[in-house]
């Protein structure tokens, strides 16, 4: 089995966050006396630090134990750094995938990785990008923007170029919502999480880029949000609407089999219906290991989009 949605931090990464802990205010804080302490960077990216996310040999043996016999490691959101000055970020960026670098060195057979990049200097990004794929990592994971610009914007076309040029994955993984309204019941993750993949799949979905980098394989997190469930609006509004079909050339059911989703939805009926929308191929099995909300064990059921996403 594979699983295609994880995250690590590897010892370099955590090193690199308390020397720095000042630059990105970072705290660790102990919330309940039976849960390991919260990193918190920024006053608001707070997640509780579980030794599976720093003990290479526990999260090895969890995976598994579950009949994983190969996981894709991403770098945590949390530690994106979009917010802070581009040498941070750049920075960071640098230490992460060097790390994940060696680990996938070390262990070929069990691990690939994906690297983090600074999506605030889209020319760095694509440096970056190019550096860690030349040291065997497979592509990306990024935010849904930066910087105040959607992904779709001119102003990230140098990496998109440059991921075109190398094939890599892009991974598309949401950070929480920061909608007033949802600032309640845990539903800045609930359901902010995803409907930014949901704006940021249908802007990439109707802007046409995957026309104008067909190279890229861009991979959904969490099932691409809330679009493919709501896909018959948006080929209604295609019909209607110049401003929703002017960018295309074909339909958008068409283009949404053309994206690739992890199948991070918790629900088998849910699972069903994306694959029978997008297809088998197009979705892979993931866990978002080890979150709280991960699908634990991950679910290959009817997802057999591994081979044509990445090359093992």
């Amino acid at each position: 089995m594979y699983d295609f949605h994880t995250h690590f931090i590897p010892e370099g990464v955590m090193e690199w966050v308390k020397e720095h802990k000042e630059t990105i205010h970072a705290e660790w804080v102990k919330k309940e006396k039976d849960k390991e302490e919260f990193l918190i960077v920024n006053q608001k990216w707070g997640f509780e630090l579980k030794k599976s996310f720093l003990d290479l040999t526990l999260f090895l043996n969890e995976q598994l134990k579950e009949g994983v016999h190969h996981s894709v490691i991403s770098p945590i959101p949390q530690l994106f750094m979009y917010e802070f000055p581009e040498e941070i970020t750049a920075e960071l960026s640098g230490v992460y995938n060097d790390s994940l670098a060696r680990l996938v060195q070390s262990f070929p057979e069990k691990l690939s990785a994906l690297a983090t990049v600074p999506l605030n200097n889209p020319d760095k990004a694509a440096q970056i990008l190019t550096d860690a794929m030349g040291k065997g990592l497979k592509g990306a994971i990024i935010g849904p923007g930066a910087a105040n610009h959607m992904l779709s914007d001119e102003f990230f076309i140098p990496f998109f170029e440059e991921a075109d040029r190398l094939k890599a994955i892009v991974f598309i993984h949401p950070l929480l919502s920061e909608d007033p309204r949802l600032k309640r019941r845990m539903m800045p993750n609930l359901i902010g999480v995803p409907w930014e993949t949901t704006i940021c799949a249908t802007d990439l979905l109707l802007s046409g880029l995957i026309d104008r980098f067909p190279n890229v394989k861009i991979l959904f997190a969490h099932g691409g949000g809330f679009l493919p469930y709501q896909i018959g609006r948006i080929e209604k509004g295609y019909e209607e609407w110049e401003a929703v079909s002017k960018n295309l050339t074909s339909s958008p059911k068409e283009y949404l089999k053309r994206f690739w989703y992890d199948n991070v939805l918790w629900e088998q009926a849910s699972i069903d219906y994306l694959v029978r929308i997008v297809g088998e191929d197009r979705v892979v099995p993931g866990s978002d290991f080890p979150f709280d909300l991960s699908v634990w064990p991950p679910n290959e059921k009817h997802c057999k989009g591994a081979s044509s996403l990445i090359d093992f």
